[in-house]
């Protein structure tokens, strides 16, 4: 047996291999999020009245199959200054150091640790939330939809603002700004496979 033939067999495998891994990483880079279709809102109470904002610009890059979500990775990226509550007064707020700090934390994130269905197409994902440099624990529940080759995933969860340091000093008093935000998504997805 010469050096080539025995070199040929291992050569071959490991081409195989290759592709197949690349084929799965292709698969997966081509679930899309749709910005378009797609939104982020918040809402919080200020001396006990709904006041309701959302996020003009974020990204995600997720690798999910339905079919087995515990498979699944999803990291998400939000560009704090983007944050808007639809005034431009208060708008110029959002940015200072008692409230989002975008100058020293531009981007909150989102990376998952586990995915796990919930039956009837309503899943959960957990992870780590950063926000001004803390962490948390974070559990999100959603529910996708499928249209044609859009999938749309729905989902609502509630934070508290004084762990992730939002609204500091004067802004701590929960009687003027209250603790809990309600954050609210639709993320249009392309690629997801049909479930």
């Amino acid at each position: 047996m010469t050096h080539s033939t025995t070199i040929a067999p291992f050569a071959r495998t490991t081409a195989i291999l290759l592709l197949a891994t690349l084929g799965s990483v292709a698969a997966q880079a081509q679930q899309k999020l749709v910005p378009a279709q797609s939104e982020i809102a918040f809402v919080t109470k200020q001396m006990g009245v709904p006041v309701e904002g959302h996020f003009k610009k974020f990204d995600a890059q997720i690798a999910f199959d339905p079919a087995k979500p515990q498979t699944g990775k999803i990291a998400f990226t939000v560009d704090i200054a983007s944050a808007t509550l639809g005034s431009p007064e208060t708008d110029s707020e959002l940015p200072k150091s008692e409230w989002f700090n975008t100058a020293k934390f531009p981007q909150a994130t989102f990376q998952s640790s586990s995915i796990k269905a919930l039956g009837g197409g309503k899943f959960e994902v957990a992870g780590k939330l950063a926000i001004k440099g803390a962490s948390q624990d974070t559990v999100v529940p959603f529910t996708l939809t499928q249209t044609g080759t859009t999938t749309t995933a729905n989902g609502t969860f509630t934070l508290k603002r004084l762990a992730y340091k939002i609204g500091e000093k004067e802004w701590a008093d929960t009687s003027m700004v209250a603790d809990d935000v309600q954050v609210k998504f639709k993320l249009a997805l392309t690629g997801v496979g049909k479930f």
